[in-house]
């Protein structure tokens, strides 16, 4: 069953933080990648290549586990299990612009048929979550982020 994407877990998801991507290789191992990450509604969407390995393990096997980590404060962060539900060439070149928009603050994703390591077919890749975590927030007391508190902060 499909779970909803809100609150703190939306705000991660949204801002510029990095997604690490777990995907299953075809001999069971377990492949992960780190890729910019969206969401739209209850869905997480991605945006790769087709001949990149990644996208090519959720064709074969959707199950996906996904982490996103605040930037901010790694010690908190998003944890979401779910599936590939849907694959599309439609829009994945808008999409992927709007992307380093988000990440690099630019208007076009800068390699675009360049002959860099980005070429290729594009693909939106939309993951419904079965699962989406959120750790009890790491901050101190009074509210300090475990990332910037001092011994002292921690200590009380």
């Amino acid at each position: 069953m499909a779970k909803k994407i809100e609150g703190r877990a939306y705000e991660i998801l949204k801002a510029p933080n990095f997604c690490h991507v777990a995907t299953l290789r075809r001999d069971g191992s377990v492949h992960t990648v780190v890729t910019w990450v969206d969401v739209e509604g209850d869905r997480v969407v991605l945006n790769g290549t087709r001949q990149r390995a990644w996208p090519k393990n959720l064709e074969r096997d959707p199950r996906v586990t996904l982490t996103v980590v605040d930037m901010e404060n790694p010690y908190d962060f998003l944890s979401i299990r779910g599936r590939a539900v849907e694959f599309t060439e439609e829009g994945a070149m808008e999409h992927v612009d709007a992307l380093a928009k988000k990440y690099l603050g630019v208007d076009r994703y800068p390699f675009h048929e360049d002959g860099g390591a980005a070429t290729g077919t594009r693909v939106r890749i939309l993951i419904e979550p079965e699962r989406v975590s959120l750790p009890q927030s790491a901050t101190t007391a009074d509210g300090t982020p475990l990332s910037a508190a001092t011994p002292e902060q921690i200590a009380e």
